[in-house]
This record gives C-alpha cells, sequence and structure tokens, in this order.
C-alpha cells in the first residue's frame, strides 16, 4: 500500500513539474521568437513529453507486474535502453528540475516587485526571457559534463580529529570510512576498482563501511565482496547493515543479509548487526558500535541503551547506515568520540543554486553530507559511491574519508 501511496505521489509531482516547465519554456519561446509557429511549439511539447514520460511508464508497469505476481522488480540490461530511454529521462529530468527553480525564483521576485512589473511588464519579460536562455544553454553543457565527472571521480577528504591525551599507540591512527558501494551494472570493475585504489592508497590502519554493498539481485554480491576484499587492512574491515543489503532477495530479508555477509567473510570481512566490536590498539583500544538502522530494521531504544553502556574502550565509534538525529544525541551523551553514516549519497541528485543546498534527499534528512561538531562528538555523512533509483550522480561525486587520530 505505501509503495502505491509513492508512486502516485511522484505521478502528481512530475505531472505538475512537467505542467509548470512547458508553461514557462513556452512562453520564454514567445518572447524571444515571436513569429515561431505553433506547430513548432507542439512538436517540441511531445518530444519533451515522450522522453519525459516514457521511462517512468516502464518503471510503473515494471512495479505492477511485481506486485501482481509477488516477486521482486526487475529490468532488462541493456546499454541501448540507457542510452535511448534511462540517460536523457534523467538529463532531461534534472534539465527541468533545474530550470523550474530559477523560474519560481523569477515568479516570486514578480510578485515582489509587482507595481514595478505591472509598469514595465513587456521590458521586464523580455530581460527574464533572456536570462532564461542563458540559464538554458548554461545547463545543458553543464549537467552532462558534471555527471560525467561524478561518474569518473573520487574524491578523497581527510580530517584530522583531535582528541586530548590520546595515548601513543593511537596518535597517527588512520582510520578509512566508505559507504554505499551499490555494486551493480552501473557502479561497475572499472568504477569498484578505482575507489578501492583510493582506499588502499590512503594506507589506512583500519576500514569501517556504512552498509548498501549492492543495489539490488544476487547478482553483483559476488563483485561487490571480491573488490571489498582487495581493501588491505591492518586491523580489519567491517560493516554495519545497510538498506540495500535487505534487497537482495525483497520478499526475504533474513536471507539477503545471510548471503552478503557469507560472501564478504570469504574475504575476512564482517558485516555486523546491533553489536560492539573492540579492536585492540597496542595498550589502547578502539570500541566500535554497529549500530542497524534502515527502511527494514530499527534499533530498539533498549537495544541501543544496552550497546553505548557497554562499550568502555577508549576511542569509541558508532557506525550507522542512516544518519538520525536520535542517534546522534544518544551517542554523543554517551562520550562518543566519532559517528560515521551513508546512506545520503551526499545529496545524489544536488541542483546547482545559490547558497542552498537543493536536493530530494531534504525530505529525509537535513544531515546530508561533511561533518559537525555535536559537543566533543565529530559526525560525518559520507558521499559513499554508488548511486541508487537514479543512475547518475549530480553534484555529487564519489568520497573516501580519511581520518586520523592527533
Amino acid at each position: 500500500m505505501w509503495m502505491l501511496i509513492r508512486i502516485l505521489i511522484a505521478i502528481v509531482f512530475l505531472a505538475v513539474l512537467e505542467f509548470y516547465f512547458i508553461k514557462k519554456s513556452t512562453s520564454t519561446i514567445k518572447q524571444i521568437i515571436p513569429n515561431i509557429l505553433p506547430k513548432t511549439i507542439k512538436r517540441f511539447r511531445w518530444i519533451f513529453l515522450i522522453v519525459i514520460n516514457l521511462f517512468p511508464l516502464i518503471l510503473i508497469s515494471g512495479f505492477a507486474y511485481a506486485s501482481i505476481t509477488s516477486q521482486s522488480p526487475s529490468f532488462t540490461d541493456s546499454t541501448w535502453l540507457d542510452y535511448l530511454i534511462i540517460y536523457p529521462f534523467w538529463f532531461l529530468f534534472i534539465l527541468t528540475f533545474q530550470l523550474v527553480i530559477y523560474y519560481l525564483l523569477f515568479d516570486i521576485i514578480r510578485l515582489i516587485i509587482y507595481p514595478i512589473y505591472k509598469k514595465h511588464k513587456e521590458k521586464y519579460l523580455k530581460y527574464e526571457s533572456y536570462l532564461v536562455l542563458i540559464l538554458f544553454v548554461f545547463f545543458l553543457i553543464y549537467i552532462p559534463a558534471r555527471i560525467i565527472y561524478d561518474y569518473h571521480a573520487v574524491d578523497v577528504k581527510e580530517i584530522n580529529f583531535t582528541k586530548t591525551d590520546l595515548p601513543a599507540s593511537l596518535n597517527n591512527f588512520k582510520l578509512v570510512f566508505i559507504s554505499d558501494i551499490h555494486a551493480d551494472r552501473y557502479t561497475n570493475d572499472k568504477r569498484l576498482k578505482n575507489f578501492i585504489d583510493k582506499v588502499n592508497a590512503a594506507n589506512p590502519d583500519l576500514v569501517l563501511i556504512g552498509g548498501d554493498f549492492i543495489t539490488s539481485t544476487p547478482k553483483y554480491i559476488n563483485k561487490a565482496a571480491k573488490y571489498i576484499g582487495m581493501i588491505k587492512s591492518k586491523y580489519g574491515v567491517y560493516s554495519c547493515v545497510g538498506d540495500h543489503d535487505n534487497w537482495v532477495y525483497r520478499q526475504d530479508s533474513q536471507r539477503s543479509i545471510k548471503e552478503i555477509s557469507d560472501a564478504l567473510k570469504k574475504y575476512n570481512v564482517e558485516m555486523i548487526d546491533n553489536k560492539d566490536k573492540v579492536i585492540p590498539v597496542g595498550n589502547s583500544s578502539i570500541g566500535i558500535s554497529f549500530i542497524t538502522n534502515t527502511y527494514v530494521k530499527q534499533i530498539s531504544t533498549n537495544v541501543l541503551d544496552s550497546l553505548l553502556n557497554s562499550n568502555n574502550a577508549y576511542f569509541k565509534i558508532l557506525l550507522v547506515h542512516q544518519p538520525k538525529q536520535s542517534l546522534i544525541d544518544a551517542a554523543e551523551k554517551k562520550g562518543y568520540d566519532l559517528l560515521l553514516a551513508g546512506h545520503t549519497h551526499g545529496g545524489q541528485l544536488t541542483l546547482l543554486f545559490p547558497f542552498i543546498q537543493l536536493t530530494p534527499t531534504l525530505v529525509e534528512t537535513t544531515f546530508i553530507r561533511g561533518e559537525k561538531y555535536y559537543g566533543k562528538m565529530l559526525a560525518i555523512v559520507t558521499h559513499g559511491l554508488g548511486m541508487s533509483i537514479a543512475p547518475v550522480r549530480y553534484n555529487s561525486t564519489p568520497e573516501v574519508v580519511v581520518i586520523k587520530f592527533q
């Protein structure tokens, strides 16, 4: 039922977005080219409507069939489908969204200065139309260039974390944090190898992962495990449970997690569900609380309190897939040093707009990316590597986070 509601909301949203975009774009075209033929405008509308609606119709049909047959949704892995239908849809969707926020801004300005606008209407509309044209040309170039860059690039973010009276065995200790690998046909061998090479280049003492090894289906489990198994880390590689780790088999969460966990174990990588682990480092220790907070399973207050109270290590870390304010508050209250989370993909599709980070991820959380201090505790939300829903990233470059204790 909830899935049906979400689909209906998405359909209504897309319809409103399309209507507003077509209306404003048509007005701009007529303003710049007054003699344009109605037939030409009509042709523009139909091309736009076909490209932006064909892929959603395929998706809806697939989900409807899966719901009727009680199967997991599956779609053909096809390069021609990507380049003829899927990528054009996402490019046009991002372009539409980018221009619509500026259309809205211009309409708001028009309302604010309405007396002036009414007096100089023709001149205002002319200047606005040329400004829209400039934005259209800019985004026509910028969007595909940025998508290509974010697909191939990986940033390495280095953070120095200072703690008073840090033991010598932990001084200059290097923790690498990654998340959201999302192995699938888009996050392929080349992207995975490039990402893991960046991790190993940091020469980590310990590697922690925020879950989401695959996007869906069992097809990519072994590939994800193989590349994670290539990580070289003195004190091991550990992960919490992510959302998509439950969705290898959509109808069987336990089997999904078991198959991923078993594949990782072959490479001495542990995926830990609601447990503490203490790692001795010289004469000190690092205690990690692996908390499960996903769409499928949320930790209870009693279990959370038990785990946080039992972690008595000198350096304390809480690792979780989804950042949640109650978890952040609880960890800060219990004297944790670090809280690490993924899930957001850094706002996988982030619109370019001055001073504001506009992304659909804001529906879930305002802590989308970066670092924040809560008292003495540092909370970090990483961009991750892979993608979900959209097979592209836009203004959200994948990253490897390197945290050096000092």
